[in-house]
């Protein structure tokens, strides 16, 4: 296990307490349920754009040129 230092505000810490208390946890495992929680129902993250690299940057200026021809028979 590792050992980590966290900055949480009063109220929290307050809070903390109290929830630790009444479940008669200490501070530090109710710390790591929630982490545990937070972490195993986490999305995993949306890829950023670009998603793929297509070479070329400037088809929106020349679009009329691109689809020229497209849906004619």
């Amino acid at each position: 296990m590792f050992k980590t230092t966290v900055y949480i505000p009063e109220d929290v810490k307050r809070a903390l307490g109290q929830v630790a208390a009444a479940r008669g946890l200490s501070e530090a495992e109710l710390i790591r349920e929630a982490l545990r929680a937070l972490t195993s129902q986490s999305a995993p993250p949306r890829p950023r754009l670009p998603l793929f690299k297509s070479g070329k940057a400037r088809l929106a200026e020349r679009i009329d040129e691109a689809l020229s021809g497209f849906g004619e028979s």
